[in-house]
């Protein structure tokens, strides 16, 4: 393999692309420094333990949650990766999908020390919630009115 393709990047992009509901938490020490921080629109949290709490929560609620990397950009040691985000909502065959951007912070060990996700909440999930969706386009028409 080429030095791009075992950019620490291209690593934290094929583990998020590989990481399952069976996926141990040795292999996130791997990845993540133990004091790492996580954001998204639901978590601001500290910790590598909270941040494997996450993911194991993630494949309770959701079916077949999977990322899918689609562009890289690295510099330093700052990455942003764009990915696709694909689930079922428990006991429903619908497959569900969204996009976002994640902006990830290594330290000199390439380890993740940052991992801030960026996307839309409200029509990527709350949307397709039924009670909540009537309330939420409920919202969008007001405000666009």
């Amino acid at each position: 393999m080429s030095e791009i393709n075992n950019s620490k990047a291209r690593v934290y992009a094929r583990f998020f692309e590989n990481i399952n509901k069976n996926t141990p938490i040795k292999d996130y020490e791997k990845i993540f420094e133990k004091d790492v921080r996580f954001k998204d629109p639901f978590h601001d949290i500290k910790g590598l333990e909270k941040l494997y709490k996450i993911f194991e929560d993630m494949y309770i609620k959701l079916d077949n949650p999977s990322f899918k990397v689609t562009e890289i950009i690295e510099q330093n040691n700052i990455t942003y990766l764009k990915w696709d985000f694909q689930f079922s909502f428990k006991n429903d065959k619908k497959v569900e999908c969204f996009e976002g951007v994640s902006r990830v912070e290594f330290n000199k060990e390439n380890k993740v020390i940052s991992h801030i996700d960026y996307w839309d909440s409200s029509s990527n999930l709350y949307e397709k919630i039924p009670i909540l969706s009537f309330f939420m386009r409920f919202i969008k028409s007001k405000i666009n009115s």
